[in-house]
């Protein structure tokens, strides 16, 4: 039995808690983006990329909440709908939108670069690999053998429907924890591609890492991100690095492949007293 003292933790990092589309499959997140689009254009409204995507890294549920209270949004679905947007539209779109999701889940299963390699240095220093994410268990038990398939296996993951509420609350990180049966909290880093991510991971006590290039911040396919200019991926990863450490991210990294390096500056911190 291991006990730790008020004055902190002080060993090495044990685990990480790794974020699904948009970190390790999906580059540039674009399997719930293009299912929000859709469904709201099956009714008539027309909503932008952006709206899609701020909200993501939510359960798909309140991601949906949060496109419909966009001002823009509401305003769309007046005109298209004839009034404002009540719950019982929203139950009835979350109806639909379940099975488009489902349906498009393994398109989009494909393992980011590089992140194979990560998940192996990961193992080889010593950390277990646990996931979160915003879509629901019925969604989940598509993507994840369709993922292991594509080179990506993950210790424990954890889906919205399994706890209390998803993110920004921690109760998924707790349950991955339970499940690999390893702590404190402190000996955790939570790495994610979205703002709610980070959260996600501060609620819970963790270090966190953002994802700035391969995900919902950015956008972008990997065709579309490997055309930018280096002056316009500069500018683009110091606009997208600044959200994330203004909303407390302790690092921000392009790609999982680029967070070993991190978790070891990570593990000399803690050695020196530091704690997220």
């Amino acid at each position: 039995m291991e006990f730790f003292s008020r004055s902190g933790y002080r060993g090495p990092l044990k685990g990480v808690i790794l974020d699904w589309a948009g970190t390790t499959v999906d580059f540039g997140s674009f399997a719930p983006t293009a299912v929000f689009i859709k469904l709201f254009a099956n009714l008539g409204v027309q909503i932008k990329a952006e709206h899609a995507r701020k909200p993501m890294g939510l359960m798909k549920k309140d991601h949906l909440r949060a496109i419909a209270r966009d001002p823009e949004v509401a305003q769309a679905w007046k005109e298209a709908c004839g009034g404002e947007i009540s719950e019982k539209d929203i139950d009835a779109m979350f109806s639909d939108f379940v099975p488009m999701q489902m349906a498009c889940l393994t398109e989009y299963a494909q393992v980011i670069p590089g992140v194979p390699q990560a998940i192996a240095a990961f193992h080889q220093m010593g950390l277990k690999v646990g996931s979160t994410t915003g879509y629901t268990r019925e969604m989940m038990e598509i993507l994840v053998p369709a993922a292991k398939a594509n080179g990506y296996d993950p210790d424990s993951w954890v889906s919205a429907t399994d706890v209390p509420a998803g993110r920004p609350y921690p109760w998924m990180i707790y349950q991955n924890a339970i499940q690999m049966r390893v702590y404190p909290l402190e000996a955790y880093v939570k790495i994610g591609d979205t703002l709610v991510d980070i959260a996600e991971g501060l609620n819970a006590g963790m270090w966190t890492i953002g994802l700035a290039l391969t995900g919902n911040m950015l956008g972008l396919t990997e065709v579309e991100a490997d055309a930018l200019s280096p002056a316009e991926i500069e500018e683009r990863r110091d606009a997208i690095s600044s959200q994330f450490l203004q909303v407390g991210a302790h690092f921000v990294a392009d790609s999982l492949a680029d967070t070993p390096a991190i978790l070891e500056e990570i593990n000399r911190q803690i050695k020196n007293g530091e704690r997220p």
